[in-house]
Formats: C-alpha cells, sequence, structure tokens
C-alpha cells in the first residue's frame, strides 16, 4: 500500500511538468518559425533587390550599347528593337547600328555567340569597332577587316585574363546603302535580310555568306557584293537567327517570309510590332534565344526617270529639309 501511495505523488509531478512543458515547447516553436519565416522574407526582399539592381545595370548597359537609333537616317526611315532570351537581362548578343557617312548609309547587324550579361563584352568590342570604322573606311571590305580585328584584341585580352582561349564567334553583316539607294553586303555567317516590294517578300540574296567572324581569317579579297537597289517605298527588314529558329510546341519554326507578306506599306515601326507578336504567340511567349529586328524603309523622292525594278536608274533625291518635320 505504500507504494502505491507513493506513486501517486510522482504521476501528478510528472503531469505538472508536462503541462507547463508543453505550451513552452509550443511557444518556442513558435518563435522559431516566426524567425526563420522572417529570415526567408528578408533573404527573398534582398534577393528582389539585387535582381532589381542587375536589370537596372542591364538597362544601363543597352542604352550605351544599342543606343536607340534616329527615326530617319538619311532619307531612310528607320525601326530595331530586340528580345532577350535571358528573363534576368534586358539585353543579349545581338548588335546592330546604322550610321550615315560620306560613303553612304552604312548598317551592321550582329549576332554574338550565346546570350544574356556575359555577350555584352564582345558585341561591344564589334560595335565599337563599326562606329569608328565606318566614317574612315572607304569600302565595306576595310570596315569589316576592322570589325574583325576589334573582335581578334577582345578575345586576345579575355583569353589573358581568363588563362583560356576563346571560342566566341559573332555572325555579321555588314551593308551599305548608296546615295542613289545602291545596295552593297558583306555577310560573315548571318541570315541574309527580306526586301519588301509591293507584295513581294525576298531574301536580299542567295549568296553563301563567308564563316562568322573569330574562328576563321578573312580572305584577302573582299569586294562588296552588289545586291541591286532599294528602292523609294521599299523595305529591308535584318535580323538575327533567332527569329527563323523559332519553335512552337510542336517543332515548328517560325516563318518570317510569311509574317512579312503585306508588311510592305507598314510603317518600320509597325513591322516591329507585328513580327514581335507573331513571334511570341508561336513560341507560347518563350523563346529560346535571343532575336534582334532592324527594319530601314526607303523613304526617298522617286525621280520621274527611275525605272522599275531591277533596270538601270537615276539617282535618288533626298526629301527637302521641310518634309522632315513632323
Amino acid at each position: 500500500m505504500m507504494c502505491v501511495k507513493a506513486a501517486v505523488p510522482r504521476a501528478g509531478w510528472w503531469r505538472r511538468v508536462i503541462s507547463l512543458g508543453l505550451p513552452t515547447l509550443w511557444g518556442a516553436v513558435a518563435i522559431i518559425f516566426a524567425v526563420g519565416t522572417g529570415l526567408v522574407v528578408h533573404g527573398r526582399r534582398a534577393l528582389l533587390r539585387e535582381l532589381r539592381q542587375a536589370r537596372r545595370v542591364a538597362g544601363a548597359a543597352q542604352s550605351v550599347l544599342l543606343r536607340p537609333l534616329p527615326p530617319r537616317v538619311d532619307g531612310l526611315t528607320v525601326a530595331a528593337a530586340q528580345m532577350s532570351a535571358d528573363r534576368g537581362a534586358t539585353i543579349g548578343g545581338d548588335l546592330y547600328e546604322v550610321v550615315a557617312t560620306e560613303h553612304g548609309v552604312r548598317v551592321v547587324m550582329g549576332d554574338v555567340r550565346g546570350h544574356g550579361l556575359a555577350a555584352i563584352g564582345t558585341a561591344a568590342a564589334v560595335l565599337g569597332g563599326f562606329r569608328e570604322a565606318v566614317h574612315d573606311e572607304p569600302d565595306l571590305g576595310g570596315v569589316l577587316r576592322r570589325l574583325d580585328r576589334a573582335l581578334a584584341r577582345h578575345l586576345r585580352g579575355h583569353a589573358e585574363r581568363d588563362g583560356t582561349d576563346s571560342e566566341e564567334f559573332v555572325t555579321v553583316l555588314v551593308l551599305e546603302i548608296g546615295a542613289g539607294g545602291e545596295l552593297r553586303a558583306l555577310n560573315c555567317g548571318h541570315p541574309w535580310p527580306y526586301l519588301l516590294s509591293g507584295s513581294v517578300v525576298e531574301p536580299l540574296s542567295c549568296a553563301d555568306p563567308m564563316p562568322p567572324l573569330g574562328p576563321f581569317p578573312l580572305p584577302g579579297d573582299l569586294p562588296g557584293l552588289h545586291c541591286g537597289h532599294l528602292l523609294p517605298g521599299e523595305t529591308l527588314v535584318l535580323h538575327t537567327d533567332g527569329a527563323e529558329d523559332a519553335r512552337d510546341a510542336h517543332g515548328r519554326f517560325f516563318s518570317l517570309a510569311e509574317c512579312l507578306r503585306g508588311a510592305a506599306e507598314a510603317p518600320p515601326q509597325a513591322v516591329l510590332g507585328r513580327v514581335f507578336t507573331a513571334l511570341l504567340d508561336h513560341t507560347g511567349g518563350t523563346p529560346k534565344d535571343d532575336v534582334a529586328l532592324l527594319v530601314l524603309r526607303n523613304d526617298r523622292q522617286l525621280q520621274p526617270t527611275q525605272g522599275a525594278r531591277g533596270t538601270a536608274r537615276a539617282t535618288t533625291s533626298h526629301p527637302q529639309p521641310t518634309t522632315h518635320l513632323t
């Protein structure tokens, strides 16, 4: 009987310990959970701040590298835009520029291997070389050689810093539009532009391009390829391969030529919107590669002596200064 009486107080003491300990334990768990949740929220906010900062930096880099093009360049109406496949960046490996020079309007469209922020340095080297060379070099071959040397210097410096050989390359199309609409081009591995003339949509040339810049030396002779004329009212659409390589959910490629049919009369900015909208619809809003488009329309005045496409024509005059005002 004494043993039974002794066990009762012990059991009551244990129940009191449990009754006091459980609330304390649950309180500790709640505190730990609250602290952990606070740390997670704080970490998430810090990451979002860093992401916003990275995007601001990328936007600043874009404004310097792919600076906005003027709406008109020497009688040509211009519009350009790019869409990066990297959601964390506002800029990819595509590059473009349009410059009026004493040799004609000179244009470059290029695509650096890869995409995202890592491609900015290479694109900057090529664009910097182009912006300087177009005013100095009287022919396109000299411009292209300057781009090749600028890229080689960049890749050599990259290799010296990292201690590894760089395997980067750049596809480049260099184009010249003369005062009378004469077209000359040099193409290093880049898609040919589309020419929009009335209801006709066709590649500017079917010639085989040279290899991309970087892996192989340029040939000794670089005469610009004559590609006919860009007549008043006609449009050129330059693009990177991300446009025609885009696929839908069934693996079907995007048809840029079909998308451009009926767009010859549209202003260049409207052509951009039309193509990008169709691209996003085709890919379900998730393109796998960077895409850049550059649209040039010849809005110079047609002279009475000018003939139809493919025939000899006199020079094309530029609009009077008053026609530039809007």
